[in-house]
């Protein structure tokens, strides 16, 4: 019996170190899983701190990918790649070398504790809402598609950093 393949939308963020070679290191972690395939990349995006305003700028980029497991399995894999790429966890909404986060997962609502899917800020954050409007433009979130919510938001601060 084969596993079907769902889809699994990613945030992925940093501001210490190599913020472009982190990410780009993650992505080839989670695409050498055999469960997982990295199918699209955003462009990275430059944007001002979020939450706790004053630490350098970050670089956002988010990603499609095809995974066989499950969303807790996935959520596993996504923080034990942090953690090989030497994320600690200091503060809420710090400095950080590498942040991945699961945005959506398939058609999936989850609210459970350590998962929530759609993540609950989407909406809120234009560092996630533009690049995530480059790879999954006619994704739902609640009434509307990613692509009007970033139009919407405030670009203010985020430039363009690497086309993809």
């Amino acid at each position: 019996m084969s596993v079907r393949f769902e889809t699994a939308l990613i945030g992925l963020g940093g501001n210490l170190g190599d913020p472009v070679k982190s990410i780009r290191q993650a992505l080839e972690m989670i695409d050498r899983h055999e469960d997982c395939r990295v199918e699209a990349v955003s462009s990275f995006w430059r944007t001002p701190p979020w939450g706790k305003t004053d630490q350098p700028d970050f670089l956002n980029a988010c990603a499609r990918v095809s995974t066989r497991l499950e969303p807790r399995a996935f959520l596993a894999l996504c923080l034990q790649t942090e953690q090989v790429l030497k994320r600690v966890r200091k503060e809420r909404w710090g400095p950080r070398s590498i942040d991945i986060d699961v945005l959506f997962f398939g058609d999936k609502n989850i609210a459970e504790d350590g998962l929530v899917i759609p993540h609950p800020r989407i909406a809120e954050r234009a560092f996630v809402l533009v690049p995530l409007a480059e790879i999954a433009p006619d994704q739902i979130l609640n009434g509307k598609t990613i692509s009007e919510r970033a139009q919407e938001i405030s670009r203010e601060g985020i430039s363009l950093e690497q086309r993809r």
